[in-house]
């Protein structure tokens, strides 16, 4: 059986859980000033919504640099039962079956999604709805979720450990692009190689990427997507090819995650199943596994 008839034929509950919902639901798209009544709503579970809430803190919940629109699912009374990011990126937090189901009948008219994520079982509620009219399933993966918090083992320092400027974007362009290839199977360079940049770009001009360059080589690179006082998470972890196997990658995990840790109360990221190396390399850098995720990344459409 193949993961997305797994996922389908595990919907029957889904499906009939959802007939016994009575109560009506909306859906509106939001504006900038209902932002603190979202985040409120996201920071009820911050471990498992740093995506949105780092989109928000870095851009706004209004804003081009989404490559999307943020949607609130609501009760009769006004009360948020689920809150989406639609459009690049499919990605939704919700109290219910219902307003699952609602945010895939929208998600259907948005025909330039890249990538479904969230928690497994809740992305095959998600599809349940969604695949008969959305996009096409492109690749399907699935990951763990990992996350550290104190104490963390000290390691030998990374003096040179520090955040990225931008006369580092020609060293961190390729090995970011390496990291998206890796996961997605598309080369995000090939793909737009312009926009690309520019994302990268902003996230240095942001204080988001950190690196260690010595002797005008890449040695370490990752980007933090979310720095909230909840949860830091990470994302584009690259050690230089040929520093592997060396301990370079655990002792600037061990630095910059003592560094986020200071202000934060957990570090989390995702890593894809397949992945076993990468596990075993933050299983060594003392992370846990908490939770699982699945990815759909989704086909394009050309008109």
């Amino acid at each position: 059986m193949s993961p997305l008839t797994e996922i389908n034929a595990n919907k029957v509950s889904a499906r009939l859980f959802h007939r016994t919902q009575s109560e009506p639901l909306t859906v509106e798209e939001l504006r900038a000033d209902q932002e603190a009544e979202v985040m409120e709503f996201l920071g009820l579970r911050p471990g498992h919504t740093f995506g949105m809430a780092g989109f928000i803190r870095t851009n706004g919940l209004v804003s081009p640099h989404n490559r999307g629109s943020f949607y609130a699912c609501r009760d009769k009374d006004g009360q948020l039962q689920g809150v989406a990011m639609i459009g690049r990126y499919i990605l939704f937090e919700t109290r219910s079956d219902a307003a699952i189901e609602a945010f895939a009948r929208l998600a259907q008219d948005c025909r330039s999604a890249h990538m479904l994520l969230g928690e497994r079982g809740k992305v095959g509620t998600f599809w349940e709805y969604y695949g008969d009219r959305g996009q096409a399933a492109r690749r399907y993966c699935r990951e763990w979720l990992f996350e550290l918090r104190w104490p963390v083992d000290v390691r030998e320092a990374v003096p040179g450990l520090r955040l990225a400027t931008l006369d580092d974007l020609d060293l961190v362009v390729p090995a970011h692009a390496q990291t998206a290839f890796d996961e997605s199977g598309i080369d995000p360079l090939a793909a737009d190689r312009q926009g690309f940049r520019k994302r990268c770009s902003r996230r240095i001009e942001q204080g988001q990427t950190w690196v260690w360059v010595e002797d005008g080589r890449l040695m370490f690179k990752a980007e933090v997507l979310t720095d909230t006082p909840e949860v830091a998470y990470l994302e584009g972890v690259w050690v230089g090819p040929a520093e592997r196997g060396k301990g370079v990658g655990l002792r600037c995990m061990s630095q910059l995650t003592r560094e986020l840790l200071s202000r934060t109360a957990s570090v989390c990221l995702l890593v894809n199943e397949r992945f076993q190396q990468a596990q075993r390399f933050y299983k060594r850098a003392g992370y846990k596994i908490i939770s699982h995720y699945d990815t759909i990344f989704l086909k394009k459409e050309v008109h």
